[in-house]
């Protein structure tokens, strides 16, 4: 399983979303003007990342049965 390419990239997307989470939490800890610039857009590939990540564990799944 850990040499199956599709789980490597899925491990990737996963730390990707958790990357982009973490730099939109410390954007709105922090506050100022990077927040009130990036917050949403930050947010918004966080969603987008989030929705890849969800679609590769499912297709890991789903190849993992058969």
């Amino acid at each position: 399983m850990f040499t199956d390419p599709l789980f490597l990239i899925m491990i990737i997307a996963m730390l990707a979303v958790v990357g982009i989470l973490a730099l939109g939490i410390g954007g709105f800890a922090k506050g100022g003007e990077f927040n009130r610039k990036h917050a949403n857009r930050i947010m918004r590939y966080r969603i987008y990342a989030q929705f890849v990540a969800v679609l590769l564990i499912l297709a890991v799944v789903y190849f993992a049965k058969g």
